[in-house]
């Protein structure tokens, strides 16, 4: 076979292969697959399920899930946790 010859049947397979990866690539981005937001602050199970730590700690009694996060963090910050503690930190002021 020619040199010639041989460079065009490599060049034509080397073509075809590309073309079919290109191909098999756009069909996967069209099919690909998102999985539903699972960040507990939007969603409605979490609000609704009670608190973890309900039987261990009587504040968390009643609180769901979500309410016990909030908790959590408005005391991490040193958040008031009541009415009268609000109150309190007003008239020191």
């Amino acid at each position: 076979m020619k040199k010639s010859t041989m460079n065009t049947l490599i060049g034509s397979a080397l073509a075809a292969a590309s073309g079919i990866f290109v191909y098999k690539a756009y069909q996967e981005k069209n099919s690909v697959q998102v999985r539903e937001d699972m960040d507990m602050r939007n969603s409605n199970e979490v609000d609704q399920r009670e608190s973890v730590e309900a039987l261990e700690d009587s504040a968390e009694q009643g609180l769901s899930q979500l309410d016990s996060a909030y908790r959590d963090e408005w005391q991490a910050n040193a958040f008031p946790q009541t009415h009268k503690e609000m109150r309190e930190l007003e008239e020191d002021k």
